[in-house]
């Protein structure tokens, strides 16, 4: 299936429709005529001023220092980690006053608190598959409930990694990412069971396993059956009815694209979840995000490494940047011979006609599902990973490779570049390279020429880059997270938080002064 918007010209990016953002420039101008229309009417507006001075001051004071990044830092103190289940379960903390207890005071929470809806088990649990094997390519849903969305430990690793490493990889399903914030979020340390006291509201409803069972089935009408229940009982609830959604979220184990089937030209793949009116105003996570929707956010598709701790993290860390690495690139993935012109057929027997410096991994004859031992070693062995869009513009092979210390290479931008803001370093050229796909078409280009024209010291330096990255782009083991190091989870969920609190007092602002 190939989404909407899926034009190979490498200017397909600079001429689709621009996502509607706030432009900073304007925000400012706009802000300093409101405050100085209040000098001139309201006299009170300096006593509000003092009053948010004063506000700031406290803040910045009480705040902690930030976390360095160090290989050496010794571990924070952990919250226990859970006993491993098979099921998915609610393992929630003691609560006292509404909040969940933690060792961390409401300084830590700057943003505010998210409380998370209690939906009936239909929208979330009865909609795991628990009878089949991990291992069965034919069955994209398996494993996503199994250890908390995390799945199955990857035995098959230990061979290939030092140490007590390879405790931290799982057979992780990259659909799951839906499963693994529902879990992660019962457990977060700014979670309220006091839905006054919330900044934001949290909706766990499966999406991505409700709309998935039915894709490539001709039951159209059942894709919207459970999401249309969904937006009914929401409706129903108190807090949503205050903003009509504007402090909502939720996350979508898929792309944005299954579910806007009427984006679809023909009008038959996925849901109508998000064409929905109700869904105009939610936030959500998704692993590739439509470019014009600011409602839209994209958060890395889940790896297999799931580190316990700061120091499992540090020890991959360094693991990954000192490996030493004697292929140039390597590509992963398969051929598709059903689509015309397929880039990745091209990069195939490219790959196999450069056997001296290009490692391959056909998926056509080696099961990649859910990782293996052959990525892996791929991998760990290349300085370079072949980065080409998927089936849609973005492929989770792209996290595999950078959380495997390799530099990725990009063919079309919205592949990384523009998908993932919060969470790669702000100059793409610090930590990738980018080729022009028509150029390697007509054979003006050569990806071995240009890899092989960056000298040691430039890979290095792009290589620590990556593995510096490595935090913000993987999902920690324990429910509470890595505490002092902030993961994928920790930056979505503050930076939502942060969003929806800015919103809320620029709009109590604005009401106050109207």
């Amino acid at each position: 299936m190939l989404p909407p918007y899926s034009g190979e010209s490498p200017d397909a990016d600079e001429t689709l429709r621009k996502p509607p953002k706030s432009n900073n420039n304007d925000f400012i101008k706009n802000a300093v005529t409101n405050f100085q229309y209040q000098i001139s009417t309201h006299p009170r507006f300096w006593l509000f001023t003092f009053f948010l001075f004063f506000q700031l001051v406290v803040l910045i004071f009480t705040r902690n220092s930030p976390f360095p990044f160090s290989v050496h830092s010794p571990p924070s103190p952990l919250p226990h980690f859970p006993t491993e289940i098979s099921v998915f379960a609610d393992i929630q903390r003691p609560h006292e006053g509404g909040n969940v207890i933690y060792p961390f005071g409401d300084s830590e929470c700057e943003y505010g608190r998210v409380y998370v809806y209690d939906l009936p088990s239909k929208f979330n649990k009865d909609l795991a598959l628990l009878t089949c094997d991990d291992l069965d390519p034919w069955k994209w849903q398996c494993g996503l409930v199994t250890n908390d969305g995390y799945g199955k430990k990857s035995t098959e690793l230990a061979g290939i990694l030092p140490g007590n490493l390879s405790e931290a990889w799982y057979r992780t399903n990259q659909f799951s990412s839906e499963v693994i914030f529902h879990y992660r979020l019962l457990n977060y340390r700014c979670r309220t069971n006091d839905p006054e006291s919330a900044t934001a509201f949290y909706i766990p409803f499966y999406a991505g396993q409700a709309v998935g069972k039915y894709l490539w089935t001709d039951e159209i009408e059942n894709r919207d059956l459970l999401s249309n229940k969904l937006l009914k009982w929401v409706q129903r609830q108190k807090y949503w009815k205050k903003y009509k959604g504007l402090d909502h979220f939720l996350t979508l184990g898929r792309i944005t694209w299954d579910f806007r089937r009427l984006g679809d030209p023909e009008k038959l793949w996925g849901s109508t979840f998000l064409n929905r009116p109700q869904m105009r105003n939610v936030t959500r996570f998704t692993i590739e995000k439509a470019p014009w929707d600011a409602n839209d956010i994209s958060v890395p598709y889940p790896t297999g490494f799931h580190p316990h701790s700061v120091e499992e993290l540090r020890q991959w860390q360094n693991f990954a940047l000192s490996y030493n690495r004697t292929s140039l690139f390597t590509f992963i993935g398969a051929a598709r011979g059903d689509i015309d012109s397929d880039f990745r057929s091209r990069l195939m027997s490219y790959c196999r006609n450069e056997s001296d410096s290009c490692r391959v991994v056909d998926c056509a004859v080696i099961p990649c599902s859910n990782g293996s031992s052959e990525i892996q070693k791929a991998l760990l062995s290349s300085d370079f990973c072949l980065q080409p869009k998927g089936d849609s513009l973005t492929r989770r092979s792209v996290f595999d490779c950078m959380v495997a210390g390799s530099v990725p290479v990009f063919f079309w931008r919205r592949t990384a570049y523009t998908q993932y803001p919060w969470f790669l370093p702000e100059d793409p050229g610090s930590y990738s390279v980018f080729i022009d796909p028509e150029a390697v078409r007509n054979g003006t280009a050569s990806i071995k020429d240009i890899l092989k024209s960056y000298s040691k010291d430039q890979v290095r330096k792009m290589r620590e880059k990556v593995v510096e990255t490595i935090p913000r782009i993987v999902y920690a083991r324990p429910s509470g997270g890595l505490g002092t190091v902030k993961d994928a989870f920790d930056i979505a969920i503050e930076g939502v938080l942060k969003r929806v609190k800015d919103e809320n007092e620029w709009k109590e602002y604005v009401d106050l002064h109207s």
